[in-house]
């Protein structure tokens, strides 16, 4: 009985033994496990440093300086007096204009600083449009101090980027343009520029968002990120961990702090290549205006994705391949659109002259109808090449026809009048309130559609007569404008 009853023991502290062994290999296993996984995590989300990558990259980054001319205006050097919140502002101009109005012109130069990166060894530098824009001169400045000359290869104003030029009696480090479409929200970035004119600063962060429209022009499709990006990073590159660049760091939201925007590689690659060989950017045209398709429109339509066609331009590519008003148009050459700035850059990135498969839904229908693609006039779209005229020119201000590209970007009807393109600063229109971009409508209660109405009717008004302008203004409306001839 005793023996029995040791053994009885024996066993007890057996069994309890090997259910405290379980527990542990429950819990301490798995505590190794999510340690060595958490290690082998944070190595790879959160780097130790990012020395090597910054000293690789570095040499190739530059610092930009530009100097550009310019002309003052009469009286210019009084205008604080005008852009106070009390007083007649009106009395005060015409007061120093009376004693100061036949000052001569005079030039100054304005001095700007911005960034960019080496993209060849033969010493092609990519940066962004606004930072070399009107510039007289363009210096680049290498990390090892030495500066130099740099030439203007071309430039692409819509997506805000640059090509330059300097030429080394060696060879130049370079980046290399990686695939901006292969990173993923939350992946680590590192910026480098010259901030504020503090040369070769590098930044870290992560990549935030992507595909941001910000309003900067038809092609918004930015990368959002965290690593600071300040005045003077303009142009600068964005890199991976890798040291490929997958941004060129473009803008930063002025209300949000530590909000920046790049623009991706994948954009900007075909652009350089193109500014490298020709020295400007050739993209697609298809002719129609186009919207969005809400909730509440899919629904209507009965469709479940596309874009709605909301006029076709009368003789370009659309028109002549049958495209209606109100179609939706579902594919481009077999790959499906969503939305008007997913339609606007596949037709962009179609060489002129390519026949392109466009699918539409209309009436309960689908067709495919096959477009040659024209070139874009992107002169037009801007309003430039415009005819000047001399009874407009002498008011201060220069006008045009609206034309199809400008009436797609205003998102208004091409006959809706005709656009101000400039306003002369201290001329009669600029005083009266006119702006660039107003579309006059009517001049003395007469419709206006075209540059030649509008020469008809100011030719006939006399000196010193008064002209009323009715004009509509972006995000404001209708709006009435008096000047004297």
């Amino acid at each position: 009985m005793h023996f029995i009853r040791g053994n009885k023991k024996i066993k007890r502290y057996q069994k309890i033994i090997f259910s405290l062994l379980i527990v542990a290999i429950f819990l301490v296993v798995p505590a190794l496990f999510w340690a060595n996984d958490t290690n082998a995590s944070t190595a790879q989300i959160s780097p130790q440093s990012f020395t090597k990558l910054s000293e690789k990259a570095s040499s190739a980054v530059v610092n930009i300086r530009t100097v550009k001319t310019i002309e003052s205006q009469p009286g210019q050097a009084f205008q604080y007096f005008f852009q106070g919140p009390q007083g007649n502002q009106q009395q005060l101009r015409e007061f120093f204009e009376k004693f100061f109005g036949n000052l001569p012109q005079q030039q100054f130069q304005q001095r700007s600083l911005g960034s960019g990166f080496i993209i060849d060894t033969e010493g092609y530098i990519v940066t962004n449009y606004h930072v070399i824009k009107n510039a007289d001169q363009v210096k680049v400045k290498l990390k090892s101090g030495k500066e130099y000359s740099a030439e203007i290869i071309g430039s692409d104003p819509p997506t805000d980027l640059a090509l330059l030029k300097i030429d080394s009696d060696k060879k130049l480090p370079e980046l290399e343009l990686g695939n901006s479409d292969k990173m993923a929200i939350g992946q680590w970035v590192l910026a480098i520029g010259n901030p504020f004119g503090l040369e070769h600063t590098v930044t870290s962060g992560i990549i935030s968002a992507k595909g941001r429209v910000i309003g900067a022009g038809p092609y918004d499709d930015f990368i959002q990120t965290d690593a600071s990006i300040n005045p003077g990073n303009s142009g600068g590159p964005l890199l991976n961990m890798k040291g490929e660049v997958i941004g060129i760091n473009t803008a930063i939201l002025a209300a949000g702090e530590g909000i920046g925007f790049a623009v991706p590689s994948s954009m900007a690659k075909d652009i350089v290549a193109q500014l490298k060989e020709s020295g400007e950017v050739t993209r697609g045209w298809l002719g129609v205006g186009i919207q969005s398709l809400d909730k509440d429109l899919k629904a209507y339509y009965d469709v479940d994705h596309g874009v709605l066609v909301t006029r076709v331009f009368k003789g370009d590519p659309a028109d002549k391949a049958g495209l209606k008003p109100n179609d939706i148009i579902i594919s481009v050459n077999g790959k499906k659109v969503d939305s008007a700035r997913e339609l606007s850059n596949k037709i962009s990135n179609l060489s002129v002259g390519e026949k392109a498969k466009i699918k539409v839904y209309r009436d309960g229908d689908t067709k495919t109808l096959t477009v040659e693609i024209a070139k874009r006039d992107e002169a037009a779209l801007h309003g430039k090449g415009a005819k000047e005229d001399k009874e407009s020119a002498n008011m201060g201000i220069a006008i045009a026809n609206i034309t199809p590209q400008l009436a797609e970007k205003l998102n208004i009807n091409q006959d809706a009048g005709v656009i101000v393109v400039d306003v002369k600063a201290g001329s009669k229109a600029d005083k009266a309130g006119i702006q660039k971009n107003d579309i006059i409508t009517e001049i003395k209660h007469k419709s206006v559609s075209s540059v030649a109405d509008c020469q008809k009717i100011i030719k006939n008004v006399e000196e010193g007569d008064k002209v009323q302008f009715l004009i509509k203004r972006p995000r404001r409306g209708l709006v009435v404008v008096t000047l004297t001839k």
